[in-house]
């Protein structure tokens, strides 16, 4: 038989078995769906775990004070003389800073929002890749003069100038704990910001006019230790340790060490670990999917039995006659998948009302289609080679 008869008789026997070809396709379109989405949902988490990469250094280590009623009581605290340390311990260490965090109130006119004050060294912002929307950052100078300058996070902002700011807003003065300081900075909003203080809604002021005027001296710093590189951030931290162990002895264990990088592989192993999940369940209801078609593709082969005698009794060969039913379960199949595939165009508006952050890529919609079509064959394969093996004579002799 000529290619284009099988599939003639293809489509011809499709056209008249239109809703049992719907209702058999069903699971096909619902598998294929489900990878689509379960792809995409995955590469929008994968997104937003690239994000906090982008926000953080992956090399950023925190050097803090333990907490918690197991915790040593200790009055010893960490200082510059520990920064200078740690900035000659190793090769692994690329840059240290020190902070201290407290509460305030900061006053604008009317508005009064409680805050997070951070006290910082200039090169705060850089070892946090902290990016400035309107002015500077904390600089050199204010640390010198011992200014009070202040740099607000972009919430903060909001809330004191009622989301009316811009470059204007530079040199404007806020009150915190009673006393002036001048806007030098507003900074860009930046989400989620790792370990630390929310830089989103914060404040910042040069490190000893923070100590001085906000936290005062019994307040502990913390300090960050930037590696060169994710993979020196064990060789850091043991530098780090055998520092905190020079200056500080048995109580060095009272201080923890926190890298922001691990967490963040963690989210991302956590979030491939959630998609492969998904992806298996995806699977499963393809699977289910590909037995319904071998179902209807077996009863098919019963009905169609006398078909099958005659077309052989005219000449048609065994590969011809399992050619048409295959064709018959991959076109079920990838009409299935194309249907599935379609659908996700109408759902993106839903998720997107949900925020859901979904990423579709065409590697997504054709691994779906692949899947689909896959299954069609496996599925397929079995009751077609069912019926090319029925001899002639018994076909043409069944009722």
């Amino acid at each position: 038989m000529q290619l284009k008869e099988i599939f003639r008789l293809v489509f011809t026997h499709i056209n008249e078995s239109k809703v049992k070809v719907f209702l058999t396709s069903l699971g096909i379109v619902v598998g294929t769906l489900t990878i689509v989405m379960v792809l995409a949902i995955g590469q929008g988490s994968q997104e937003s775990v690239e994000e906090q990469f982008n926000n953080m250094s992956v090399g950023t280590i925190m050097v803090m004070q333990r907490f918690g009623p197991d915790s040593e009581s200790t009055n010893e605290k960490l200082d510059m003389d520990v920064v200078e340390a740690l900035q000659i311990s190793g090769s692994a260490i690329e840059s240290v800073t020190i902070s201290i965090n407290g509460k305030a109130d900061v006053v604008y006119g009317r508005n009064t929002y409680s805050a997070t004050i951070g006290g910082v060294n200039s090169d705060y912002a850089e070892l946090n890749n902290l990016t400035i929307d309107y002015g500077r950052f904390i600089n050199e100078e204010d640390e010198e003069a011992g200014s009070k300058s202040v740099v607000l996070g972009s919430l903060l902002a909001d809330h004191l100038f009622d989301d009316e700011y811009d470059e204007s807003t530079i040199g404007e003065n806020v009150i915190l704990s009673g006393k002036r300081y001048e806007v030098v900075g507003i900074l860009e909003y930046r989400g989620d910001s790792g370990p630390g203080m929310n830089a989103d809604e914060g404040a910042f002021l040069p490190y000893e006019v923070a100590e001085k005027y906000i936290t005062g001296r019994s307040v502990r710093p913390n300090i960050i230790v930037v590696a060169k590189d994710f993979e020196y951030v064990e060789e850091a931290m043991l530098d780090i340790e055998s520092v905190l162990v020079e200056f500080f002895g048995e109580k060095s264990d009272t201080f923890q060490l926190r890298d922001a990088g691990s967490k963040v592989q963690s989210a991302k192993d956590s979030a491939k670990a959630m998609t492969l999940m998904l992806f298996s369940v995806a699977v499963i209801v393809l699977t289910v999917g590909g037995i319904g078609i071998m179902n209807v593709m077996f009863v098919s082969v019963k009905e169609r039995t006398k078909e099958i005698g005659i077309l052989k009794a005219i000449g048609a060969k065994k590969r011809d006659i399992m050619l048409q039913f295959l064709l018959e379960s991959v076109m079920i199949s990838a009409g299935g998948g194309l249907v599935g595939i379609l659908l996700c165009f109408p759902l993106m508006p839903l998720l997107d009302m949900f925020n859901v952050n979904t990423i579709f890529t065409p590697y997504g919609y054709l691994i779906a289609f692949l899947f689909s079509v896959c299954t069609g064959i496996f599925f397929g394969y079995y009751p077609a080679s069912k019926a090319a093996d029925l001899k002639p004579i018994i076909a043409l002799n069944y009722e």
